[in-house]
């Protein structure tokens, strides 16, 4: 019986001859590619970042928020073999003095957020979910902006925790690890719900 060829791992030079109107990622060897995101994800993922990037990208303490973080939107995440781009990630500047002066991060973030669209929920629930695990990512949000709500896992050993569960109409929420401060969630879905469709 004839064997099959060994698949080819893509390499970073695959990412790089992608189109600048996708977003590339490569996981367990395979070339990911994605679209931009959609309007409702983009707004979520803009909403979500911005709040929490202004009560916390700073060093710590000071009048406009708790600080201690370094919150980027869309870094690349090297980690061995694995190259990620998730929507908005934080470290906690304990950990990460300086941003670094390539172009990527090799040191796994303290907090990934993901805004779920219909074509990557099973890969950031299952795929990513278990890689920014195994690398030591301690806080993972998953937003889903067609159902209006924010899941948040705590990494506990090997595995992922649900702390909690917001909606849309929870208005102010504190979601670890930024509960020092209260996020108004309904900022995140000012899009509003998409439309129903209707079946004759």
């Amino acid at each position: 019986m004839t064997a099959l060829p060994a698949k080819k791992l893509a390499t970073y030079e695959d990412l790089l001859r992608l189109p600048e109107h996708v977003v590339g990622e490569i996981l367990d060897g395979e070339l990911i590619v994605s679209p931009r995101p959609a309007p409702r994800h983009a707004a979520a993922s803009s909403g979500s970042g911005a709040d929490v990037y202004a009560a916390f990208h700073r060093k710590s303490g000071g009048p406009l928020g708790p600080g201690g973080w370094w919150i980027l939107d869309e870094p690349e995440i090297h980690l061995h073999r694995q190259i990620l781009v998730p929507d908005v990630a934080g470290w906690r500047r304990e950990r990460l003095p300086a941003l670094p002066a390539r172009p990527w991060f090799e040191l796994a973030p303290d907090w990934v957020c993901e805004v779920i669209s219909p074509h990557s929920g099973r890969r950031d629930r299952i795929q990513k979910a278990r890689i920014y695990r195994e690398f030591g990512v301690e806080w993972y949000w998953l937003i889903d902006p067609l159902q209006q709500t924010v899941e948040v896992w705590h990494g506990q050993g090997e595995r992922w925790l649900v702390e909690g569960v917001w909606g849309g109409d929870d208005g102010e929420a504190r979601m670890p690890p930024f509960d020092a401060t209260p996020l108004d969630l309904s900022r995140w879905w000012e899009g509003g719900p998409p439309e129903e469709t209707q079946i004759p």
